[in-house]
């Protein structure tokens, strides 16, 4: 064993007998004291990261976008990596694959695999571009979701994307998908 993996080892068994106590027959139990590293954090901060979308829409910001706006923002910030149209190069293409999914080589892309809009969103605002994750606005996370649809022949492209209208769109695979969430 290294000298940096002994050092490794003797730190996280220090740290692990710290948080511990000794009783008298020599058994370990939690003292409910950490380590004394850093500090628990407070609502704010997990709100500030916790910006998950579920498939509900249940928490998506004010903003909105079509896919007029959405073919800028897409332009100048995901065409480099998804290529023209969505089309892909050097990143996964985005348009496309309708009716591969059962076929012996099936295109997964957001028109014919993803089965909730609300998850693109999710994913665009949280992840992409992958250059600046989180950069983009609510407004043109929007837009870039509604342009991206539009391309998938989802929705038309003066469909306006918000709160209330993105969780309505119905994605072509909405059914392809078993919900486990209830399964005891």
């Amino acid at each position: 064993m290294s000298m940096h993996n002994r050092s490794l080892l003797s730190f996280v068994i220090a740290l692990s007998v710290s948080a511990c106590a000794t009783t008298e027959h020599g058994s370990s139990v939690p003292t409910g004291k950490g380590p004394g590293l850093g500090e628990a954090p407070s609502a704010a901060d997990i709100a500030s990261v916790d910006i998950s979308i579920p498939p509900s829409g249940s928490g998506l910001p004010p903003g909105a976008g079509d896919a007029r706006a959405g073919a800028k923002v897409y332009a100048a910030k995901c065409q480099s990596c998804h290529g023209e149209n969505g089309a892909g190069k050097p990143a996964d293409p985005l348009v496309g694959g309708s009716g591969t999914l059962t076929s012996a080589s099936p295109v997964r892309t957001v028109g014919s695999y993803w089965p909730y809009a609300t998850t693109l969103f999710d994913y665009t605002r949280r992840a992409m571009p992958t250059t600046a994750p989180r950069s983009l606005t609510a407004d043109e996370v929007y837009a870039v979701t509604a342009y991206i649809l539009y391309l998938n022949g989802i929705i038309g492209e003066t469909h306006t994307l918000n709160a209330q209208t993105l969780p309505q769109v119905r994605m072509p695979n909405r059914d392809g998908f078993i919900d486990y969430s209830n399964a005891r």
